[in-house]
């Protein structure tokens, strides 16, 4: 039923290969829809098929009680507030409970009642982010904007919103580049009468994923190279991050491993490496080697 919904006209076998059974046990699922009143359509012969009558639409009892309670997890109260939708959020929760069975419905709500996301992180500040809901209508809308970021003036194209740990950022087009701002960091918006040209296959999840990783990798600019013991070498990833982390080698005969780390700088590396305390030795730049023994030094000097 939900294949035919899709508007398209279908022949037995051509839903019995998709579904994955025999065209005889389309058939006999034709005839229970019938009988239970819904409006199908058959036509024999060449060019003939299976089809819904135009405008049709089940209901939700066809939502199994984990896609319901599922549906309960994508209500995050901070994102739609911030996009204006509080209240068309909770009516659209309401209006999806009370069309479910009564069985689905408890399991439902039992979810939204017990699980709670919050956005936010830890110790931050909240942030201006009362253009969301104007950007937004833009980036619906497919038009150009002037926006003021950051005391400049420049006209982009709106291609999607992200919101990371609170934070939003409007990703457009600026000429030929993608390029994402700081939704706080923008003072105004003002829509353009020119429509936006979407570069052919952008995936917003993809382009977003990318660009993260491409950001974490250019601020790698000091490289160091230090030996780990094997509780080091195990804390490493949490110490300073999973992009930074290159893969190991095997450890030596005393159980510690060499390896040539890429951090942002050196007073960086110093703050990371302190963390994995005497499960790290430094090996190179000289430097960096002498700031990690006068911390040490210090360390054990104010404690004596």
């Amino acid at each position: 039923m939900l294949l035919l919904q899709e508007g398209r006209q279908a022949t037995a076998q051509s839903l019995a290969d998709e579904v994955e059974v025999s065209v005889r046990t389309i058939y006999r699922d034709i005839g229970a829809l019938g009988a239970a009143g819904v409006p199908l359509w058959t036509e024999p012969g060449p060019g003939g098929g299976i089809r819904l009558l135009d405008g049709w639409q089940s209901k939700l009892t066809g939502m199994t009680g984990t896609e319901t309670s599922a549906l309960m997890l994508l209500g995050m109260p901070s994102v739609a507030a911030d996009l204006g939708l509080s209240d068309a959020t909770a009516a659209a929760e309401s209006k999806l409970l009370g069309a479910l069975p009564v069985s689905l419905r408890a399991s439902a709500q039992l979810w939204r009642e017990r699980v709670h996301v919050d956005v936010p992180g830890w110790f931050t500040a909240p942030v201006a982010n009362e253009l969301v809901p104007v950007l937004a209508r833009t980036v619906l809308g497919g038009r150009e904007i002037e926006i003021r970021y950051r005391g400049g003036s420049r006209v982009v194209g709106p291609l999607g919103l992200v919101v990371k740990a609170s934070v939003w950022y409007l990703v457009a087009t600026r000429g030929a580049r993608i390029l994402s701002f700081r939704v706080d960091r923008i003072e105004s918006v003002v829509e353009q009468a020119t429509d936006v040209l979407r570069p052919v296959g952008f995936d917003l999840a993809q382009w977003w994923d990318a660009s993260m990783v491409e950001f974490d990798r250019s601020l790698l600019r000091f490289p160091c190279r230090v030996r780990l013991s094997d509780n080091a070498v195990r804390a490493l990833p949490r110490v300073i991050g999973v992009a930074a982390t290159p893969d190991l080698g095997t450890a030596d005969s005393d159980g510690w491993t060499e390896v040539e780390l890429m951090l942002e700088s050196e007073e960086v590396a110093l703050a990371q490496l302190i963390a994995l305390g005497g499960g790290v030795s430094v090996l190179g730049p000289a430097s960096l080697r002498r700031s990690l023994r006068d911390v040490a030094a210090s360390i054990v000097s104010e404690n004596s």
